[in-house]
């Protein structure tokens, strides 16, 4: 196969198996999703769904957010891993929302990935999850995967979100980015599947003999 037969064999499987793509981390508003999302960092959305409630109820706004300090953050977050760097980073976002954004979620990657632990990705999944403007955040797993499935060379998260984002129309990267996820965890692991056992690794590369192997992000 060429890779645009790939890509398109993979985007129409992925859809089958796929039709809904509910958002895994439970949220109400950008902002509740914008924690999540920083907290999902290196730990499992079912970690992150079991802690946000803990949070959001002493605070799910940013005026909320700001009157706990950070050590009362940390530790409520401290099940998510990373929890010094991520308490900082919500208490600082707070802040910065209240005084440069009137208390709102700017609809702006670039305004997003100015706020205090947002990087790239984490402003493209809520510009994606929450404002519905196309975008298609790259992590490890999609990067693991987009190297299996041979849709792209990318040595780096970067480089593999520019050409998914030049195989795939518009209209379906929201989905898709959601789509690979999905089929990663359940067919397409880490260490369950080396580019030679999942269905679609199968056929997008039937003669493959050896293991591929993935360069990290």
């Amino acid at each position: 196969m060429l890779r645009k037969e790939r890509a398109a064999y993979i985007q129409n499987r992925l859809q089958q198996l796929y039709p809904e793509t509910p958002i895994p981390l439970d949220h109400k508003d950008p902002y509740t999703l914008l924690i999540a999302v920083l907290l999902s960092a290196q730990c499992t959305d079912v970690r992150v769904n079991q802690i946000t409630p803990l949070l959001f109820v002493r605070a799910d706004t940013p005026r909320d957010m700001v009157k706990l300090s950070v050590e009362e953050i940390k530790e409520i977050i401290r099940p998510c891993g990373l929890s010094p760097m991520k308490s900082k980073g919500i208490a600082g976002l707070s802040q910065i929302l209240l005084d440069e954004h009137g208390g709102q979620v700017p609809a702006d990657i670039k305004a997003l990935e100015a706020l205090p632990a947002v990087g790239h990705k984490t402003a493209s999944v809520v510009m994606a999850q929450a404002f519905g403007v196309p975008a298609f955040p790259v992590d490890t797993h999609i990067h693991r995967l987009a190297q299996r499935w041979g849709l792209t060379s990318g040595k780096n998260v970067a480089q593999t979100e520019r050409d998914l984002k030049r195989l795939f129309p518009e209209s379906r990267w929201n989905d898709l980015h959601l789509q690979i996820i999905f089929y990663g965890r359940e067919y397409c692991t880490a260490h369950g599947c080396d580019g030679r056992v999942c269905q679609i690794c199968r056929s997008v590369y039937p003669d493959r003999k050896h293991a591929k192997k993935t360069q990290k992000a």
